[in-house]
């Protein structure tokens, strides 16, 4: 649906496993404001054996989405999904620059568990410090910095980015053989640098500037759904939170802290698994187990049988934020204020209430578009849809 007319626009694509989802925003005196929106429940399988048929599905269920809802920009936005994306945080000494580029991949290798010359990697330092040698500015994206900000009107994008990682590791190579040496690189300071190391696999990177060159769209830029997710969800909120994306295969945790993604996990458990779950239990076929599920979720009231399902289904999903609560400790960090419900199952029945209970913790439904200037009388049509499209409306706002 149009809604506006045209100025300078982002088009937000998040390709999950089961839908696509677009939402077009415009800058509007420097704030985003809705121009349309579209979506398709498909599945897709970005990571399909047949490459080229797959990728050629994918940019025409693309462009067919991009038709219906009157999609005007070009310019796009795109998320690699959080179970590609490596994504943790490492502790190094202060140090040079040049030091400091070699010390980061030695680190990742501990972390990655595939070859590096595979990935391509991005890194940035959290909080304040700063290095104290004769370094301008430290390089707070380095290497995947090409990859999120693509020049896309460049054919040979992919090659260039290529060619910087390959140029990094032979100008590192013999240092890294045995070991990094830390005390020769490392500046005498009081503290160490916490670092956000990201890597991402070069051939899905591939795959996705690949599917929006078929689609005829300009990639400008590609990042991981945390980022989106934060951007969509919190805006300015400095505190640390945790995001639960519940989608319809998986589900994503993710811990925000000061606006960054500083710990991501992913299950293979979603809103599928729920109601599979309650069809198994009650013997039902799936269009009554999905009312079901919409009509009882966690309430009290009514049935019981169906919230009891429920809960045990959702049990591997409370178990890993349990987990992730315990890891995120462990390191140290901030105690997590809120948790906020994101994706396609965040509106089960009672779950905010469930979940606070349990964890004993403020648990609220976020709402992606808080941000985004659009016509009221549209408000609950897009209050309905708006966990499901959190990552598109994330990704569209990041260049406004």
């Amino acid at each position: 649906m149009k809604l506006f007319s045209s100025a300078t626009s982002y088009l937000g694509v998040d390709i999950g496993t089961s839908s696509i989802k677009l939402v077009e925003l415009e800058n509007y005196k420097n704030q985003a404001r809705l121009k349309t929106y579209g979506y398709a429940d498909v599945s897709v399988n970005i990571l399909s054996s047949a490459i080229e048929r797959n990728n050629q599905a994918v940019a025409d269920y693309i462009n067919q989405i991009a038709s219906r809802a009157h999609i005007q920009t070009r310019q796009v936005v795109a998320a690699l999904p959080t179970f590609s994306v490596f994504n943790f945080i490492i502790n190094l000494p202060a140090m040079p620059k040049k030091d400091l580029d070699a010390a980061i991949k030695w680190e990742a290798k501990k972390f990655i568990p595939v070859p590096l010359e595979e990935m391509i990697l991005d890194w940035k330092i959290l909080g304040n410090k700063k290095i104290k040698t004769p370094i301008k500015k430290a390089a707070d994206n380095k290497g995947l910095d090409k990859v999120m900000n693509p020049a896309s009107k460049d054919e040979d994008m992919f090659q260039s980015l290529k060619d910087s990682t390959d140029a990094l590791a032979k100008k590192e190579e013999g240092q890294d053989k045995d070991k990094f040496n830390y005390e020769k690189a490392a500046i005498k300071s009081d503290s160490n640098y916490r670092i956000l190391l990201t890597a991402a696999p070069k051939n899905l990177v591939a795959r996705y500037i690949d599917i929006f060159k078929r689609a005829k769209f300009n990639l400008l830029s590609l990042e991981t759904e945390a980022f989106a997710l934060s951007r969509s969800l919190l805006g300015n909120d400095m505190s640390t939170v945790m995001i639960v994306d519940i989608g319809a295969t998986n589900a994503d945790i993710c811990v925000i802290e000061e606006g960054v993604p500083v710990l991501n996990r992913g299950i293979d458990t979603g809103g599928d698994f729920i109601t599979k779950t309650i069809m198994n239990s009650l013997n039902v076929n799936k269009d009554r187990a999905e009312q079901f599920k919409r009509d009882f979720g966690l309430s009290t009231a009514g049935d019981r049988n169906v919230p009891e399902v429920i809960q045990k289904s959702l049990n591997s999903i409370i178990n890993e934020i349990k987990f992730v609560f315990e890891l995120y400790q462990r390191q140290g960090s901030n105690t997590i204020d809120k948790i906020i419900l994101t994706g396609g199952s965040a509106f089960l029945p009672n779950l905010p209430k469930y979940l606070a209970d349990l964890l004993n913790m403020q648990v609220i439904i976020g709402d992606p578009w808080d941000r985004i200037i659009y016509p009221m009388d549209i408000k609950p049509i897009l209050q309905e849809i708006g966990p499901r499209m959190a990552v598109s409306i994330g990704l569209a706002m990041r260049d406004i």
